[in-house]
């Protein structure tokens, strides 16, 4: 494993009123979204971040997976931090990226179950791509193994994020796959959602963010706009709106809904 990848669990203790857990994005690691996870332990929660499978050694090791590897890990720490946490405390699942495809999968996966989670907060979540190359993904895939990298897609001077610099071919073809299944299914998420967007991204396009506001049958859900960052925000000039926005949002869900519904 490279060093700074490891997962992180925060724990509160056992009176702690939510958890929440995080998922980071593709070729990248928990290092992206160990500030993110760190300001919500200290407001208060208890916070699980896991690796994903393939990440996090060699960027050939991610093409022997594929998502629906990195989700069964997302689930399974999901479901542990639920048993950690106080009889009744919600979750709120939140991810980076293609963090956010994942989590967004997980809360389609539990919607109308007793194992829903509370809430999403997702920053620059992936969902598609309008690159008309990208159609070529399945047999490109078979022929080469990587394609430059896309990771350190950072504005702020001296920040970096620790990812592999080749893109794996046959686990961004899974991840295509992925997207499709999540898109078909954006009606299932009910729960409130917001959506950190970076006003400029090299990786993701805001079509992205665009399709997932007008997908889902929330109530809830918000979009705020992120002017000085760029791909990783969370280690990104406006990481300090993500976190003090996130903690607002969970604390919300926290208190008590008035007659009308709202909080």
């Amino acid at each position: 494993m490279l060093p700074g990848a490891e997962p992180f669990l925060f724990d509160a203790g056992s009176d702690a009123p939510a958890g929440v857990l995080l998922s980071h994005g593709f070729t990248g690691t928990p290092q992206s979204i160990r500030p993110w996870g760190e300001a919500l332990h200290a407001a208060g929660y208890t916070v699980a971040c896991p690796l994903l499978p393939g990440h996090g050694t060699r960027w050939q090791d991610m093409n022997r997976t594929t998502w629906r590897d990195w989700y069964a890990t997302v689930e399974q720490e999901y479901l542990a931090l639920r048993d950690r946490l106080p009889q009744g405390a919600p979750v709120v699942v939140g991810g980076l990226s293609m963090g956010g495809t994942l989590v967004t999968r997980l809360v389609q996966e539990h919607a109308g179950r007793d194992t829903e989670p509370a809430g999403l907060l997702l920053v620059n979540p992936s969902y598609l791509t309008l690159r008309k190359d990208a159609a070529l993904l399945p047999v490109v895939s078979r022929v080469l193994g990587s394609f430059p990298g896309i990771s350190d897609d950072i504005k702020k001077p001296g920040a970096h994020e620790l990812a592999y610099d080749r893109l794996p071919l046959k686990a961004a073809a899974s991840l295509s796959q992925l997207w499709k299944l999540v898109r078909a299914d954006l009606g299932r998420v009910t729960v409130p959602v917001r959506l950190f967007r970076s006003l400029t991204d090299h990786v993701v396009e805001p079509a992205s963010g665009e399709a997932l506001l007008a997908g889902v049958a929330s109530s809830v859900k918000s979009e705020v706009i992120l002017p000085e960052s760029y791909h990783v925000a969370t280690l990104d000039n406006d990481a300090p709106t993500i976190f003090e926005s996130s903690a607002e949002f969970i604390a919300s869900l926290l208190r008590p809904a008035s007659a009308d519904g709202t909080r």
